[in-house]
């Protein structure tokens, strides 16, 4: 890593994250492409398979820290959950809990492959309840959030099962993409071509500011491995208490935040004098805002 030029985590792929994120020469790949572990189904449909599924995982240190690692190829199918996929990232967070060893996992997804629909939400289940055991063993399990693709579907899901999420102002999380919602209650419930209020309710900024994400960085690569680093280095706790602790938390946003139906609206609420400007500061300006009126979260993710 040391020594690259600026290397933007939104247009960069999944091979390009992992090797700047990890110390130099330490990336061991599990399932690699050379094994050929792709879908089965995808032919049935006449489509293009790829060699590694979509997603690549193994192992390497950061800053000399053992991790686990995994990064979702957002070009892929818009790095959509199928079944080998699924495997792959399972496999993985069930190797953490035997090892103990922390994951760091790159999402960039839309969710669950059509193509697969039923093996990939099974997957999704099982990556959640992976990454629950991981963490009940004392691993944490970190999101990185900034792709081309987002982090939607069942990867929303899956976010919210990490211990901590990195986000940058390009990322957005949700369960439901802005076609689906749009698709399901019309335009007038969500403008999916409104990029700008695509962002304002999905994305980085605004999910930090309400505390669905808990480290905000810049679309660099250096600046998600120093979040990877921030976000490694706090305690891996998940008990009962934490667990109430963020329930509580998330009853509060609803009865505060409830029938708010824009970014503009929620910022407002939270305190911001001039929350139309949100979307316009820069890194340090925004975070300078954020550290007066964010909600904090509780660890529970």
């Amino acid at each position: 890593m040391a020594g690259q030029d600026r290397l933007s985590w939104y247009e960069a792929g999944a091979r390009a994250r992992i090797g700047a994120l990890l110390d130099q020469g330490g990336f061991t790949e599990y399932l690699g492409p050379e094994r050929r572990e792709w879908s089965p189904h995808l032919p049935l449909f006449d489509l293009p398979r790829q060699f590694d599924d979509g997603i690549v995982v193994g192992a390497g240190c950061i800053d000399g820290a053992p991790v686990l690692v995994a990064a979702q190829e957002g070009r892929f199918m818009g790095g959509a959950f199928g079944e080998v996929h699924g495997a792959k990232l399972t496999g993985l967070l069930r190797a953490a809990a035997t090892l103990r060893r922390d994951v760091v996992i790159a999402l960039d997804t839309g969710g669950v492959r059509l193509q697969e629909a039923n093996a990939g939400e099974i997957a999704i289940a099982e990556v959640m309840r992976a990454i629950v055991e991981a963490r009940l063993a004392g691993a944490r399990v970190v999101g990185l959030i900034g792709g081309r693709a987002g982090c939607y579907g069942g990867g929303g899901l899956i976010a919210g099962c990490c211990s901590t999420l990195v986000i940058s102002e390009q990322g957005r999380i949700g369960v439901s993409g802005p076609e689906v919602i749009e698709t399901n209650r019309g335009v007038e419930e969500f403008d999916s071509r409104d990029r700008a209020l695509v962002w304002r309710v999905m994305g980085g900024k605004h999910r930090y500011l309400i505390g669905g994400a808990d480290i905000f960085v810049d679309d660099d690569a250096r600046a998600f491995r120093d979040g990877a680093l921030q976000a490694l280095a706090r305690p891996a706790d998940l008990d009962l208490a934490v667990m109430r602790a963020e329930q509580e938390r998330l009853e509060r946003r609803i009865a505060r935040l409830s029938g708010l139906r824009d970014g503009h609206d929620v910022w407002e609420r939270l305190g911001i004098a001039d929350p139309r400007a949100i979307p316009d500061l820069d890194d340090a300006a925004f975070l300078a805002a954020a550290r007066q009126h964010r909600e904090a979260a509780d660890g529970a993710r």
